[in-house]
């Protein structure tokens, strides 16, 4: 493969940009016609004086800087046709000033306009805020532990001493040196703490820099693990995962791809401030304190959402081994994907594991994008996910060809099901008439992201399942989902919510006395059992015959889960 050119810039062109820049200058024109009278009188023009000199910084300023009208107003009007020196003396009669004396005579420059400052990376500083009193709220705190040092128990008090939520307690400890030593000292985080509140001035800086590895202004994916493993340690609605420590990295991994689908939107795996502040995240951190039951916190936490992705992924890694390969993919959802476009999520194009690429193979962690993208092709992310699929020469437009190509498969598919196809040509009126594309012809990002129709056109491409429901579908319906969008559950929560309840209502009428090895490696029945708190609850209902129902839940294990999953439904509704 040839070497690329470097490029190198031609300075005879930039010379002859800047001089006919300097050339259509209305005050240079103005200037050299004065000369060119001067020259035509027969008149002497005097290069070395000191008045030509002053004008000619004045008007050199007066082209650069706005802000220096100002100044300019101050200075006495020089008269019409005032003989002054040329740019190419100036340099010249500078140095000759300069020498006289040996001092270099001061030179009054325009003076910029104030202008406020505009752009906080660390958050605007607050000019109320009193670090000196939250470090002694803080110093009382630790006053109440043994030899003024908190562990990771007491770090909840902490994190409220510090006007933080709870669940920050974990970056604090761990900012401080609490994960190498097992406690923090008072005078250890005293200093960290002072630290951040001097230098970064909201939640959204102090929590990057909480979390961020030393020298970074940036979160990745591990960066979060210990973080998220201490909210699945101590909040109350996932109490029951204590007895189910495998899934715990499941969980979490679940979480991390979550996080960064929805905040990392420059794709780059790197969570900046700026991003951060854009999105709900902190908020929904918050919410985990007052909220016990994490399944309403559906953008990040919700636990239901992560069974369904799992079992999803359970399904199709007939090896357990936690990656599937491209025969396993297109069993997903009965084989609607179409298999050029199961190629190219194995292109590596929208996955991150270069090594797990390379060997043919699809992540747990990228199966979440998939799952997430497949489900629900109407947020910025799918959208984005699903373009870079089909651009595939990745100059940002799909072209006719690239519509062609993975329509092709489609056509093929609905024949072998003893449909006809419609025409590539009349297809493509249509998209083009869905789309409106901005350029006739060429399709971008931003057309699909206007037109609010983006899960219809890409469902034509590479999904035959939805196409011919969306084929099936009332066009007044489909209008008036378009004018209601937003304003409801997106289509994920929505598929979450049906596929989550159809799998509670299978593992409700399967056999729990057969042990295949099919099964997820937890016992799901244990599972629900915890989550609902059967322990507590239905020994209170069934009180007065208490000996009876056990005896009867011994011989009827699968009647445990369903009243189980019933038990959570109903919980659930309650806290509605």
């Amino acid at each position: 493969m040839p070497s690329p050119q470097v490029l190198q810039p031609v300075l005879k062109m930039k010379v002859d940009e800047l001089f006919l820049n300097w050339l259509s200058d209305s005050a240079t024109q103005s200037l050299l016609k004065d000369y060119l009278d001067i020259i035509k009188s027969g008149q002497h023009i005097d290069l070395s004086g000191r008045d030509a000199q002053d004008k000619r910084l004045s008007t050199f300023n007066e082209n650069n800087n706005v802000a220096s009208q100002k100044n300019l107003a101050e200075k006495k009007p020089l008269p019409l046709r005032t003989p002054s020196s040329p740019p190419s003396q100036l340099k010249g009669n500078k140095k000759k000033s300069m020498s006289v004396g040996g001092t270099p005579e001061p030179i009054t420059t325009a003076l910029s306009e104030s202008i406020p400052k505009f752009y906080f990376p660390q958050g605007r500083p607050q000019a109320n805020i009193n670090i000196d009193g939250l470090i002694s709220k803080v110093e009382k705190t630790f006053s109440q532990f043994p030899n003024e040092r908190a562990t990771i128990e007491d770090m909840g008090q902490v994190a409220k001493a510090c006007e933080c939520p709870i669940y920050w307690k974990m970056p604090l400890f761990c900012s401080a040196g609490g994960d190498r030593t097992g406690f923090v000292s008072v005078h250890k985080f005293v200093a960290m703490w002072r630290k951040t509140l001097q230098t970064c001035h909201d939640d959204v800086s102090k929590f990057v820099h909480l979390l961020a590895k030393p020298g970074c202004n940036y979160l990745e994916q591990d960066d979060l693990i210990p973080f998220l493993q201490d909210v699945v340690n101590s909040h109350a609605g996932l109490a029951f995962l204590k007895e189910a420590p495998d899934f715990h990295s499941r969980y979490i991994t679940t979480v991390i791809q979550r996080i960064f689908y929805n905040v990392n939107r420059s794709w780059t795996g790197k969570i900046t401030c700026s991003e951060l502040r854009k999105s709900n995240f902190l908020q929904n951190l918050a919410l985990l304190e007052q909220e016990e039951d994490v399944n309403q916190l559906t953008e990040f936490f919700s636990y239901e959402h992560f069974y369904v992705i799992y079992c999803k992924f359970w399904e199709l890694d007939t090896d357990h081994d936690l990656y599937i390969d491209q025969k396993d993919l297109e069993q997903h959802n009965d084989q609607a994907l179409s298999n050029k476009m199961i190629e190219r999520l194995f292109s590596g194009t929208v996955t991150r594991d270069r090594k797990v690429h390379k060997e043919g193979r699809l992540s747990y962690a990228d199966f979440v994008w998939f799952l997430i993208s497949e489900e629900d092709k109407k947020t910025d992310t799918s959208i984005e996910y699903w373009f870079r699929c089909m651009d595939l020469d990745g100059d940002g437009v799909l072209s006719m060809y690239e519509l062609e190509y993975f329509y092709e498969d489609q056509c093929q598919r609905l024949e072998t099901m003893a449909i006809e196809p419609l025409p590539f040509e009349d297809c493509l009126c249509q998209m083009l008439d869905l789309v409106k594309p901005e350029v006739e012809g060429k399709i971008t990002l931003r057309d699909l992201k206007r037109c609010k129709m983006s899960h219809i056109f890409f469902d034509t491409f590479f999904n035959i399942e939805k196409y011919l429901d969306h084929e099936q579908k009332d066009p007044f319906s489909i209008i008036r989902e378009m004018e209601t969008d937003g304003q409801g559950v997106s289509d994920w929560e929505k598929y979450a919510a049906e596929e989550y309840d159809i799998l509670v209502a299978e593992e409700a009428a399967n056999d729990q006395c057969n042990d295949a090895q099919s099964e997820p490696p937890v016992d799901s029945r244990q599972l629900f059992c915890q989550k609902a708190h059967v322990s507590e609850s239905w020994e209170s209902v069934f009180e007065p015959g208490a000996f009876c129902f056990d005896l009867f839940l011994s011989f009827c294990p699968c009647f445990v889960l369903l009243l189980c999953a019933v038990r959570l439904k109903i919980s659930c509704l309650l806290k509605k």
